[in-house]
């Protein structure tokens, strides 16, 4: 977008939306003043841009003098209106905490006199002026929030909803926070004619188009993620204390009490920010939230947060090993795409996937009606259809409640004889005392089916106690059994596991006293669901993350003693 492109014209105040002062609040001439000392002047002539979509945002402006128009583009060139930020007015969103990519584009309205406050200094300025702060904070998460429920900026979706790289792909955006919309071909003349000039054949949906205009074909989230801007390299030569693999709620705890101490923190995860805590409907026995809260509402919070506190975190960006050396006083991590991380100490906190049951062509419909999440992007495939879900652990349960109320009937199928040893007692009230889940128990799904290319169709249950089999015509099957720990990238590095592949932690050695969460190489730890004898909850974890900050301080400090 140059100076030259149309621009809207915006009204003076936007729309009203949800907790409007809140999300552009204006700063009084003391509260400028206050902030002057984290920034510096910038000015800016009538049409030019501030930032532009798809491009890294510069930090915060704070406006001194004259209008800045907000709009949100999408890769189509749509451009929608967002606000006008007048004197007083502050412009950024959460992502501007690290410097990632731009969401919107803001440019002049006439002379403009700003304040720009860089990345480094806002995060410096959220802590020094805290109940600023606290202003600055909620209004750049609340705008994420508009613009995502706005529907209209972002990476545009070509493609049918119910497909299965659609789902991906939306699950891939939702889960990380960015804004992004879908366009049916079937049905919206634009999709349907960018199609006809650019996907050749049916596996080249869906279309992506990105804000600078390239179309991508059915793209991986690696392709996608760097279409976007969203991954970056690593700086050549930078140690870290901390590299912490994983960015659930162990991780994520870990990274902001470490980074909130003044260690340099970087965070790796290869698909999202939550974990398997992240994709939970309602988390309703975690302290604090005594009407509940959605993993992704809780979960986001101290993505953050950890950011807020200078945490890199770098998604989605796998990790391919560890080399337990420790060459120069540092651990290498081999990441995808090439780069090395290189950091004083590792925190695993790579988790658990749920595991894939024994069931006869469950490869052939994974992503076609085999889900292992109940996100709203699944629950929108299930509307008004009667839909099976395997397991019997809380992660189960608070998904079939949500499923519920989306899908005509759940059949919630568990290989035991009740719930009373996996699940808590207010879930099972619950379950119970929903008129459209049905308990099914002792029974397995031992095979799957389907017609041509429309996915599953056809499941087969087995009775454990007598040996019958029945089938269903079931087009969505959710699958939450058990666990099984993600330490394959942990093989050539000698660590100790258990049977299960779980991280031992706290073996006694006999030349020094083991932290509780140290594993069998010292300088790397482990907390949470990847930790073996962790009690596999959202609280546990979040405790063992910020349990290990001490132990991280401590072999910090022992390894800084000279001769060591």
């Amino acid at each position: 977008m140059s100076s030259e492109s149309v621009i809207p014209v915006l009204p003076r105040h936007p729309p009203a939306l949800p907790r409007h002062d809140q999300t552009f609040p204006e700063l009084t001439g003391a509260e400028i003043e206050r902030i002057r000392r984290f920034g510096e002047v910038r000015h800016f002539q009538d049409g030019e841009l501030l930032f532009e979509t798809g491009k890294p945002g510069p930090g915060m402006f704070v406006v001194l003098a004259g209008h800045v128009a907000i709009t949100q583009r999408d890769g189509l060139g749509h451009i929608t209106p967002v606000a006008d930020q007048g004197a007083g007015q502050f412009i950024a969103e959460i992502g501007q905490l690290s410097g990632r990519m731009a969401l919107v584009d803001a440019y002049a309205e006439g002379a403009v006199e700003t304040l720009l406050i860089q990345p480094e200094r806002l995060r410096a300025l959220l802590v020094a002026e805290a109940d600023l702060g606290e202003r600055i904070m909620r209004a750049m998460i609340l705008r994420r929030v508009n613009l995502i429920q706005g529907g209209v900026g972002g990476p545009v979706l070509i493609g049918a909803g119910n497909t299965a790289d659609v789902v991906r792909l939306q699950g891939f955006l939702t889960r990380n926070g960015y804004p992004h919309h879908l366009l049916d071909p079937a049905s919206d003349k634009d999709a349907a004619d960018l199609v006809a000039r650019t996907a050749p054949s049916l596996q080249d949906l869906p279309l992506v188009v990105v804000a600078d205009g390239t179309v991508l074909r059915n793209p991986s989230v690696p392709e996608l993620a760097r279409a976007m801007g969203m991954i970056g390299h690593i700086e050549k030569g930078k140690l870290y204390d901390v590299a912490i693999i994983g960015a659930g709620p162990a991780g994520l705890s870990t990274a902001v009490y470490a980074a909130s101490e003044g260690l340099t923190v970087a965070v790796c995860d290869l698909r999202a920010f939550g974990g398997q805590a992240g994709a939970s409907a309602r988390i309703e026995n975690y302290l604090g939230f005594p009407t509940g809260i959605s993993g992704i509402a809780l979960t986001a919070r101290a993505f953050n947060q950890a950011q807020k506190f200078g945490a890199d975190i770098m998604i989605p960006v796998a990790v391919q090993s560890l080399d337990c050396k420790r060459t120069d006083g540092a651990f290498a991590l081999a990441l995808d795409g090439g780069d090395t991380l290189h950091a004083r100490a590792v925190v695993v906190a790579s988790g658990a996937r749920y595991r894939r049951p024994e069931i006869e062509r469950l490869a052939d419909y994974e992503g076609r009606g085999v889900w292992y999440w109940a996100s709203p992007i699944e629950a929108r495939l299930c509307k008004a259809q009667e839909v099976i879900l395997v397991g019997g652990g809380n992660s189960a349960g608070q998904a079939a409640v949500y499923l519920a109320s989306q899908a005509s009937k759940v059949h919630m199928v568990i290989r035991g004889g009740g719930l009373g040893s996996s699940m808590s007692r207010y879930l099972i009230e619950r379950i119970e005392a929903t008129p459209n889940i049905e308990l099914v128990f002792n029974t397995e799904v031992v095979s799957l089916a389907g017609t041509g290319d429309s996915g599953l169709d056809r499941v087969e249950l087995r009775s454990r106690l007598s040996g019958e089999r029945s089938t269903m015509d079931i087009r969505n099957l959710f699958l939450f059994v058990g666990a099984d720990p993600a330490t394959g990238w942990l093989e050539d590095c000698g660590m100790a596991l258990d049977r299960g592949g779980f991280v031992i932690t706290g073996t006694p050695s006999g030349e020094r006293s083991v932290p509780a969460l140290e594993t069998s190489v010292p300088g790397v730890f482990a907390v949470g669901d990847v930790r073996s004898g962790s009690v596999k909850r959202v609280g546990g974890a979040i405790g063992e993350g910020a349990q290990v900050v001490a132990a991280l301080h401590g072999f910090l400090g022992d390894i800084a003693k000279p001769g060591l």
